[in-house]
């Protein structure tokens, strides 16, 4: 899985193309996240010929309607020009599995973008190239450069691509209805971390698929999958999830590595070490004493170990 792409918005990559002739150079982005993944830049603004430098734009609300206009002359209305660019992109934006976007953007933001009315402005837009990503790749993880600071919502971000990249594997290889079941059983513990319920609901979803209904079920399936992905995995959900993993063990360990995994996981608990610590003594264990299904679940390796991102959850 080395050719994952990602899109980024230029002006994160050091691309001067924003509306002063200006970059936002993101160092994390480049030199991390650059390791692992090949990172395609794009501007919406630069590519829809709009020019660089250019007259700044913003988000205003115009008989009833959202536009991307000039901050200084109203009269300069972008939106048609930027979604028509943005539709154009569908065909290399297929083959990315994640976007990293630049936050506040009239074309980029992703969220609490402001959006003025007169004088007042209220922080519920999404920039255009946003939108047309948010409606035509619904599941496609998407996230903002100064989000990738909290350590949850960086690793969630990560994590999700990684699931999304398995999935267009598993249907480049074509679906079958043990290809389902195989990827729910690998992605099973990652999905409880989120929402236990929904992962109930997956696997009966999973569970209901024959050859006539496989490509209905598959689209419902990934499209839930994703959406509970998208809803950050909390500490009590880890808890328990750790829990059932150590459950495998039961009649595997001594007493003494028993109470220290048991001690690991109380410790994370109680926010004293991070995840990664009850991680590394469960899969020490497994090493020793390996099992089938835990030896499959992408739970204790959802991504490259060198990104040290459950470090800091």
């Amino acid at each position: 899985m080395q050719n994952i792409a990602i899109g980024v918005s230029s002006c994160l990559l050091g691309h001067e193309v924003r509306y002063d002739g200006g970059h936002k150079y993101h160092s994390y982005i480049e030199k991390t996240l650059g390791k692992f993944f090949s990172l395609r830049p794009f501007c919406p603004e630069a590519a829809s010929g709009m020019g660089v430098p250019r007259p700044a734009i913003q988000l205003r609300r115009v008989a009833g309607e959202t536009r991307a206009v000039g901050v200084k002359d109203a009269t300069l209305d972008a939106t048609d020009n930027l979604r028509r660019t943005s539709e154009l992109q569908a065909d290399w934006l297929r083959g990315v599995c994640g976007y990293i976007l630049k936050k506040d953007s009239p074309s980029c933001g992703m969220e609490r973008v402001r959006v003025y009315q007169g004088e007042a402005a209220t922080r519920n837009g999404v920039g255009v190239f946003a939108e047309y990503l948010q409606q035509a790749f619904p599941e496609l993880p998407l996230e903002e450069e100064g989000r990738l600071g909290d350590p949850g919502l960086r690793e969630n971000f990560v994590s999700r691509v990684y699931v999304y990249a398995r999935w267009r594997d598993l249907r480049a290889e074509g679906l079958s209805v043990n290809g389902l079941m195989t990827f729910h059983s690998r992605h099973k513990l990652i999905a409880m971390s989120h929402n236990q319920s929904a992962t109930r609901e997956l696997g009966r979803l999973a569970a209901s698929a024959d050859t006539e209904n496989l490509e209905e079920v598959a689209d419902r399936y990934f499209c839930r999958l994703m959406t509970c992905l998208k809803r950050l995995a909390t500490r009590k959900n880890h808890v328990n999830v750790l829990q059932h993993i150590q459950g495998y063990l039961k009649t595997k360990l001594d007493a003494g590595d028993k109470q220290e995994l048991c001690e690991a996981i109380e410790n994370y608990r109680l926010g004293l070490t991070p995840l990664i610590v009850p991680i590394t003594l469960l899969r020490h264990h497994f090493r020793r004493q390996p099992d089938p299904f835990i030896e499959r679940s992408y739970y204790m390796t959802p991504h490259p170990g060198e990104l040290a991102l459950l470090n800091d959850i």
